[in-house]
């Protein structure tokens, strides 16, 4: 059962932006999103764009929280994460990632990719807020591009995080 910050991410998540959970700390590598955390999304992004849903669901961890404009959707077994995976319209080429308030929120060009249709979009500018842990990816949350102009919409109580850059910002390194 998600908990009570996960439920507020549910709701904040296809309106504003996610609502920050769990207890990672500056000295938390996961939570600054340093390079590894980077680099799994990379990976995930890469065999996305390649059309390869199984090695794309490698990259994430069981169970672990979906939510692409939808409400948190918990995903336990490795054929949901497949399936998931394999749903996204698009693939995605990672331009940018920036650690904030323990997610890595990701900025990405949107791409055709094998066995999916991105119906006009590539080209697109998309975000997604992660949560890495222990290599795999635990949560995925799409940010809605109005949230932009820069990543992220203002603060909801709870501690979403913010444009990199923002007034109030305490985003960590852009990687």
């Amino acid at each position: 059962m998600p908990s009570r910050p996960l439920l507020a991410l549910a709701v904040t998540a296809t309106v504003a932006a996610p609502a920050g959970c769990g207890s990672g700390g500056r000295g938390d590598p996961a939570a600054r999103g340093g390079d590894s955390d980077a680099q799994v999304i990379r990976g995930w992004a890469d065999s996305e764009r390649a059309g390869d849903t199984s090695r794309a669901a490698s990259y994430f961890a069981l169970p672990a929280i979906v939510a692409n404009g939808t409400p948190p959707l918990r995903l336990a077994t490795r054929s949901e994460v497949v399936a998931f995976n394999r749903a996204l319209p698009c693939g995605a080429q990672l331009l940018r990632t920036v650690a904030d308030r323990g997610y890595t929120v990701a900025t990405f060009r949107l791409t055709n990719r094998p066995g999916a249709s991105c119906q006009g979009a590539e080209g697109a500018v998309a975000y997604a807020a992660f949560r890495v842990r222990d290599g795999k990816i635990a949560q995925w949350i799409r940010v809605p591009g109005e949230a932009a102009p820069g990543i992220m919409a203002p603060p909801v109580p709870g501690g979403a995080p913010r444009a990199p850059g923002a007034p109030g910002s305490d985003s960590g390194p852009v990687v």
